[in-house]
């Protein structure tokens, strides 16, 4: 696949393949709005407790793949290798610690807010300041999702991101406002299947074009792109399989076991048993479509390996690599071009809904509660709310395209919020003489020195101090004709200064880093802000994980009684 001067350009079966996606995701929104009615929290936010297990789970995995996977992992495996394809194992272990830590401690409290939990464990200010944190995480995340779908369909469009953005956004509002929690699972359902066929053409159709697997997987190796076992313990090498295994355990497991999106969900189905299933398919899906889209950035180096369509300018950014090659290999097809922008907009729109209808939960259960009038029911506030933030994000995509490299731009702003909300929960789940003041001030001083380290690393990257050594790429074998010239700037650049030490850690460390800070911080405010009332108050042993109860004190009659700080804290929200 030398000859790349010639690029397809999408049709009208394509844009109608695009098009009736669209459509039958609003007919859902459509059918959940009318059939069912959701005025209470419960019934919008959770589905009323009867969604089943496999919906669900397809729902997780649909609205954690979003199109920043889609794309950003195979331009990550294209540049870096594929160490990434290490996570498929920290998803799982993900999926044990939600499954055996944090699901049953959800299931014993009735909360509609994950966050809930900290009010619970430590008081109201706790619930507020985690609240508002996951309120700015979701709101750069989505943005970057909406935008990484728009460039794909920029790529093979020509039609400018901006235009195409907010008619697919008012497709997501609308079913996200109408149906709630039901509308939001079905549609990812739908999304996920649409998503993974596209996933999976692209990889059959691209592996015959070049020989077979086998002649992929020669090429990549002869290009050193096959990295599985790098196990330099160095924290500040970008990428190593400890930074895969720990860093992004620790960085995932922020958005699966605290994250008010995934959190819904589980809370969405029956009971308990059915939620740790409901994780565990999640997770094993998560960790097929991981390596699938790892495949996908195999491709595209066997293809491209000796003519990179940056360096040739072909493709302005490293992301817009894969919709090229879609085109490239299938673009005379009819409807493949279509299927895959769909694919990659499904796995966006997913991603949407999802952040959507988690952020009016969070908004109007945690931090507009008593200021909303109660003359409107609950429901009718949270559509009200979902399309506010909905418009709101849609304006935020403006401001995004300049973040370089989609996947580690988006992990590390992230990584600012992830590291505290995380390490809240685990102070409050696992140290039993933490309290209030030293949750407060140790997030307060993760969220500020995360920040510190995450936006001097960028400036320290405009400046030229700090750049990330891709893996070599070439020209060599183009046989087009083109204007293009190689530069510095087109290969390795160089560092004009020493960027500071700080600011050279893997950015995939940076969540494990917030958590530390939070729980050593916490504990040791804790530790010197203890006073009397704070050792006097009584234990709830269900706010704790269970491996900690041997450290707790032993129950006394007054604790066994049914007035409990929890159903206590029900019955006042009730």
């Amino acid at each position: 696949m030398s000859d790349l001067s010639a690029t397809p350009t999408l049709g009208w079966f394509d844009l109608s393949i695009f098009g009736v996606m669209l459509i039958l995701s609003a007919l859902v929104g459509i059918y959940f709005g009318i059939s069912k009615k959701q005025d209470s929290a419960k019934e919008y936010l959770m589905g009323g407790k009867s969604m089943g297990m496999i919906p669900v789970a397809i729902s997780c995995v649909a609205s954690f793949v979003s199109g920043i996977t889609v794309i950003g992992v195979p331009t990550e495996t294209y540049q870096f290798g594929t160490q990434y394809s290490i996570v498929a194992i920290s998803f799982i272990l993900i999926g044990w610690t939600v499954a055996t830590v944090f699901i049953p401690l959800y299931s014993k409290l009735d909360i509609s807010t994950s966050y809930e939990y900290l009010e619970l464990r430590f008081d109201r200010r706790v619930r507020y300041f985690c609240s508002l944190v996951y309120l700015l995480s979701l709101m750069l995340y989505i943005p970057v999702v909406i935008y990484v779908a728009a460039l794909a369909f920029s790529q093979v469009t020509g039609i400018n991101v901006h235009l195409v953005t907010p008619v697919t956004c008012m497709v997501c509002i609308f079913y996200t406002t109408m149906g709630g929690m039901r509308a939001v699972v079905w549609t990812d359902a739908l999304q996920t299947v649409v998503m993974v066929s596209a996933i999976i053409f692209v990889m059959a159709l691209g592996a015959e074009k070049l020989g077979g697997w086998g002649r992929v997987w020669e090429i990549n190796e002869a290009g050193g792109r096959l990295q599985f076992f790098n196990m330099d313990p160095d924290p500040f090498q970008r990428q190593t399989f400890w930074t895969a295994l720990i860093g992004i355990y620790f960085m995932f497991l922020a958005d699966c076991a605290i994250g008010q999106s995934f959190v819904q969900r589980y809370l969405s189905v029956p009971d308990q048993t059915t939620a740790i299933k409901t994780v565990w398919i999640f997770a094993i899906g998560l960790s097929v479509t991981l390596l699938l889209s790892v495949a996908n950035g195999l491709l595209l180096y066997a293809s491209y390996a000796g003519c990179d369509p940056v360096l040739a300018k072909r493709a302005s950014k490293p992301d817009q690599l894969l919709p090229l090659f879609v085109m490239d290999v299938a673009g005379h097809i009819p409807g493949f071009v279509g299927l895959f922008v769909a694919g990659v907009f499904s796995a966006a729109l997913s991603s949407m809904s999802t952040g959507l209808n988690s952020l009016s939960g969070v908004l109007v259960s945690d931090l507009l509660s008593n200021v909303l009038s109660k003359k409107i029911s609950t429901g009718y506030w949270l559509r009200i709310v979902t399309a506010v933030v909905g418009f709101v994000c849609v304006a935020l995509v403006y401001i995004v395209e300049n973040m370089g490299v989609i996947l580690q731009g988006m992990h590390s702003l992230n990584g600012i919020t992830s590291g505290t909300m995380l390490g809240l929960f685990l102070l409050g789940i696992f140290c039993p003489k933490a309290n209030s003041k030293g949750a407060l001030v140790g997030s307060a001083v993760s969220l500020c020195s995360l920040g510190f380290i995450v936006f001097g690393t960028q400036y320290s990257r405009n400046t030229g101090a700090l750049v990330d050594k891709v893996l070599p790429v070439s020209v060599d074998n183009c046989t087009f004709t083109t204007n293009f010239t190689l530069s510095q700037s087109d290969g390795f650049k160089q560092e004009s200064e020493e960027a500071w030490l700080i600011f050279k850690i893997s950015f995939r460390y940076y969540t494990l880093l917030g958590v530390l800070i939070v729980l050593i911080v916490g504990n040791l405010v804790s530790i010197f802000s203890d006073s009397q009332d704070i050792k006097d108050k009584p234990i709830n042993r269900d706010l704790f994980c269970p491996l900690v109860h041997r450290f707790l004190p032993n129950k006394t009659e007054e604790e066994e009684m049914p007035e409990t700080n929890v159903l206590m804290y029900q019955h006042n929200k009730e």
